[in-house]
């Protein structure tokens, strides 16, 4: 029954960590954007600036090249967009993959692999569950001495 607990709260926690780990990818997809943003508007602000500075050459901006210019810096936009998009689930993978382990196929296994598996595995929750009980230590003894400051 424990061992069902314990299950059952480590899924709780990897899926506390994955909420975790959306969220900070989520800030960074909105920080990003808003560069981009302001990459725009900054552009944007330069072609005024050049098209103001230059009304002696009326006519350089034409509307079919204000059109030609939106057109690639959109696709600008949406290729780096995406690029980044690809190098944050890639780096995601590999974060997952470093921290929780490949998954070890045991459909085949007989019964001593399956065995060395889940030893495995409970060594790596039972050393995971000790590095969390000391950083919860850490933490309470900082919250005690910082209300001891106050």
């Amino acid at each position: 029954m424990a061992s069902k607990h314990n299950a059952v709260f480590k899924a709780l926690e990897l899926a506390e960590y994955l909420k975790n780990v959306f969220t900070r990818l989520m800030q960074e997809k909105k920080r990003k954007q808003a560069e981009t943003d302001r990459k725009r508007a900054e552009v944007r602000a330069r072609l005024e600036e050049a098209s103001k500075a230059k009304k002696a050459k009326k006519g350089f901006m034409t509307p079919d090249r204000k059109k030609k210019l939106r057109l690639l810096l959109r696709k600008k936009a949406a290729e780096e967009l995406k690029k980044e998009q690809e190098r944050k689930a890639a780096e995601r993978r590999r974060i997952i993959e470093e921290r929780c382990g490949k998954p070890r196929n045991v459909d085949d296994a007989n019964e001593e692999t399956v065995k060395r598996v889940l030893r495995e595995y409970h060594n790596r929750i039972t050393s995971l569950e000790d590095q969390k009980f000391d950083l919860e230590y850490v933490v309470k003894k900082k919250d005690y001495e910082v209300l001891q400051r106050e």
